[in-house]
């Protein structure tokens, strides 16, 4: 430097010069310190910080790795489970990560050395340790992947997803919608003889799986939405809810187990649905 202000990190050009008349102002002056001189605490020290240094860059390195695959679906290796808590320890390649018990289809049991699909739902810088990783087996997002894995017609374009509204392990709702005429979305989701659905459904543990046509009509879209139910009307009552009138007969398939037909039904279209005979 032409002036040194940080004695530390910094050395005057004349200085420098004494040392090799070749460096300039911006030069890089190297002194070799040898090892010897430290004492073993001081050793230790520097040791410490190359190791953090390391740890950190690590740390980064699977961050930013992780990052890209934020919202996408990965496989892993089951390496443990723990028997207190449910939660699973996933060999991902890179290292292992944590499957909350929560994040599990209901009813699921897996074992060490299984073979399993995750879906990253969120990732945080963390602490020391390391980056935090979310996944989970029951975000509407993991359906919404494997359709997209499974569908070629999804995978280009043609066939689009609309929404997805899930109860993991029971039920989930898929409103797909086509930009081609000549191509039908629930026909190239289901697949000749139903093999496309039967992928999905065999990673889902054969949760059901209601494949909605999409309309940007909103009492075509409610009514296809309250699938399996036959809806006789449709009436908007407001901005963001409607009146379905369904035969007496229907109701109950209308609403369905503990109401779950018609949550999903409202979930999926942003409505506030009245069911009615």
């Amino acid at each position: 430097m032409e002036e040194v202000t940080d004695p530390v990190c910094e050395i005057s050009l004349e200085e420098a010069k004494t040392l090799n008349r070749r460096h300039k102002v911006g030069s890089v002056v190297e002194t070799e310190l040898k090892l010897k001189n430290f004492r073993r605490l001081s050793a230790q020290a520097a040791k410490q910080v190359i190791i953090q240094g390391i740890r950190e860059a690590e740390r980064t390195n699977l961050a930013r790795a992780y990052e890209n695959k934020k919202e996408e679906i990965i496989s892993a290796t089951v390496y443990k489970v723990d028997d207190q808590t449910g939660n699973l320890i996933l060999d991902v390649g890179n290292g292992t990560a944590v499957l909350q018990k929560a994040e599990q289809i209901p009813g699921e049991v897996h074992r060490p050395g299984d073979q399993i699909k995750v879906y990253i739902s969120e990732v945080r810088s963390g602490d020391t340790r390391g980056p935090i990783i979310l996944l989970s087996r029951v975000h509407p997002g993991f359906v919404k992947r494997l359709f997209e894995l499974q569908i070629p017609e999804i995978a280009d374009g043609t066939v689009e997803i609309k929404g997805v509204s899930r109860d993991a392990g029971s039920r989930t709702k898929i409103a797909v919608w086509s930009s081609d005429e000549d191509v039908d979305a629930i026909g190239a989701c289901i697949g000749q003889g139903g093999m496309r659905i039967a992928s999905i459904l065999g990673e889902l543990s054969n949760e059901k799986i209601d494949i909605i046509r999409y309309s940007e009509v909103p009492e075509e879209y409610i009514a296809q939405a309250l699938s399996p139910a036959s809806v006789l009307s449709v009436v908007m009552d407001g901005e963001r809810s409607c009146r379905v009138t369904v035969a007496p007969n229907q109701l109950s398939l209308a609403i369905g187990k503990e109401g779950q037909n018609a949550k999903l039904a409202a979930k999926l279209t942003g409505y506030k649905i009245d069911i009615k005979a």
